[in-house]
C-alpha cells in the first residue's frame, strides 16, 4: 500500500515538473506573437469636433515603419481630406489635414506595418459640426494706370523742338523781296522809256 502512495506521488511531481519547467518560454514566447493594435486616434472613433482637426493622429501599441505607412481621410462629399503625406515617429502616425473642409461625417482608413513586420489594417468614423472657416484672402492693389500721350501733346512737342523764326527775321526778309520787286520794275521802266526815246 505504501509502495502504491509512492508511485502514485512520484507520477504527480512529474506532471507538475513539466509545466513549471515550460512557464517562462510560454512567457517569452508571447511578445513575439503580440498583434499591434490601434491604441488611440484623434480624433478618435465616433467623436464629435466642432470644427475639421488640422491633423489626425494615430497612436499604435507597436513602433511603425514611415516606408509602408499609408493613412487616408475622406470627407463628407467623398473628397480626400489629407494635405499632404503621413508622418512616422515612434508609435504615431501624423497625417494633415487640408483647411477649408465641410461639416459631416468623415472617414479615417489606414493600413500600417510595424517595426516587426506587423501589419495593421482599420478604419473608424468621427463627425465635424461646423465647417471651417475659408481662408482670408489678401487685397490686391490695383496699379495705376499711366495716363497715355494725346496727339495733342505730342503735336505740341513737335512744332516746340522746331521753334518758328523770329518776326524781325521775316520783316527784312519782306521788305528785301519787296526791294528787289521795285527794282526790278523800276528797271523794266526805264528799259522802255530807253526804247521809245530812241
Amino acid at each position: 500500500m505504501h509502495a502504491v502512495n509512492r508511485r502514485a506521488a512520484r507520477v504527480a511531481a512529474r506532471c507538475l515538473v513539466v509545466p513549471l519547467a515550460a512557464a517562462p518560454l510560454l512567457f517569452a514566447a508571447q511578445p513575439a506573437f503580440a498583434h499591434t493594435d490601434l491604441v488611440t486616434g484623434s480624433p478618435a472613433e465616433a467623436a464629435s469636433e466642432s470644427r475639421p482637426p488640422q491633423t489626425i493622429k494615430l497612436t499604435f501599441s507597436d513602433e511603425m515603419t514611415s516606408r509602408y505607412a499609408k493613412v487616408a481621410l475622406t470627407a463628407p462629399d467623398g473628397e480626400p481630406g489629407a494635405g499632404g503625406a503621413p508622418q512616422v515617429t515612434g508609435r504615431t502616425v501624423t497625417l494633415p489635414v487640408k483647411p477649408g473642409l465641410p461639416a459631416g461625417s468623415y472617414t479615417v482608413g489606414y493600413r500600417v506595418v510595424s517595426a516587426d513586420g506587423h501589419p495593421v489594417t482599420g478604419s473608424y468614423r468621427f463627425t465635424v459640426e461646423e465647417a471651417a472657416p475659408a481662408p482670408a484672402s489678401t487685397p490686391t492693389r490695383t496699379p495705376t494706370p499711366t495716363p497715355a500721350r494725346t496727339d495733342d501733346a505730342s503735336r505740341t512737342d513737335d512744332t516746340s523742338s522746331t521753334p518758328d523764326p523770329p518776326l524781325p527775321v521775316v520783316a527784312i526778309a519782306g521788305g528785301l523781296f519787296l526791294l528787289a520787286a521795285a527794282g526790278v520794275s523800276v528797271a523794266l521802266t526805264r528799259r522802255r522809256r530807253t526804247r521809245h526815246g530812241s
